[in-house]
């Protein structure tokens, strides 16, 4: 067996790539009678039944290390969290539901990225900074002229990266940015695998270079915060880690209690503005509950 990465899948058939080379691959039965779905960004080891055409079967799924459901796609290590400078203007409060969905994902690396980064005041620019810029890698870029492609490409070297924010910030033209001939790579895989690209949108791949890929997704697709029980969102806040031990009460919801530990460095180490929205994000939550 040799072992390989799951770049595309398409109708019960997976492309896995080994290398420099392509096969298409069906699952054996024996996964199926195990309920195991091989998904894009699994590493598996497969059989080769015929190298002239580059076909063969998965064996077995490798561990990952963990899996979206929205897009579905497994190992994902980094998220790109973007939205624009303006038209629309950046709504914070969807930035921090954006970076709790993230967390919840287990994805190891989060990188905030401003996109039209010509039309960001300079007042904006220091409140994501100061707020920010403690916690999370930023990166400011401007799609139509290729400011920060650059640097974004080296923070998201050797990762598979996932693509999340609302519509008509330039995701698809910062990614056409980060991987030049976009189009004409995927276009190459569906000539390798003698198969069209569907015209429903697939999760796929995209190779930048041996080690990097992009999801080719809208990336995450629903903001629904409600599987997050209200007493569990303080440790999706990276701010507060250093101070949930330091309450008089154990069970602190750090919303009313007295003695609370974590409010008092609210307007110090906890921005006030990311505090008010934990508050208002609990409150919901536990009405909902």
């Amino acid at each position: 067996m040799i072992k390989g990465r799951i770049i595309k899948g398409v109708g019960g058939l997976y492309t896995v790539a080994v290398g420099t080379e392509l096969y298409e691959c069906s699952a054996r039965g024996k996964l199926r009678r195990m309920k195991l779905t091989p998904t894009v960004g699994d590493y598996v080891e497969i059989i080769v039944s015929d190298e002239s055409l580059k076909k063969g079967s998965i064996e077995n799924i490798c561990d990952r290390k963990n899996i979206l459901l929205r897009p579905r796609v497994a190992n994902v290590d980094c998220a790109v969290i973007q939205f624009a400078a303006s038209n629309p203007e950046i709504n914070f409060d969807l930035l921090d539901r954006f970076l709790i969905l993230a967390h919840t994902q287990a994805v190891e690396k989060i990188i905030i990225c401003i996109n039209k980064c010509d039309l960001l005041s300079d007042s904006v620019k220091e409140y994501i900074n100061r707020i920010y810029s403690p916690m999370y890698e930023l990166a400011y870029t401007s799609a139509t002229g290729g400011l920060g492609i650059e640097e974004l490409r080296e923070k998201i070297l050797g990762h598979i990266t996932v693509f999340a924010g609302p519509s008509g910030v330039g995701k698809s033209s910062v990614i056409n940015s980060l991987i030049p001939n976009m189009e004409r790579k995927t276009g190459e895989i569906s000539r390798k695998i003698k198969r069209g690209k569907h015209t429903t949108r697939e999760v796929e791949l995209l190779e930048y270079n041996e080690n990097t890929f992009i999801v080719d997704s809208p990336g995450f697709t629903s903001l629904n915060l409600d599987f997050l029980k209200h007493e569990d969102l303080k440790k999706y806040f990276k701010e507060f880690a250093p101070y949930l031990d330091n309450c008089y009460f154990n069970d602190c919801s750090h919303i009313s209690e007295p003695d609370c530990g974590l409010k008092a460095h609210v307007g110090k180490e906890i921005s006030i503005e990311r505090y008010d929205r934990f508050v208002q994000m609990y409150n919901e939550l536990k009405q909902r509950r």
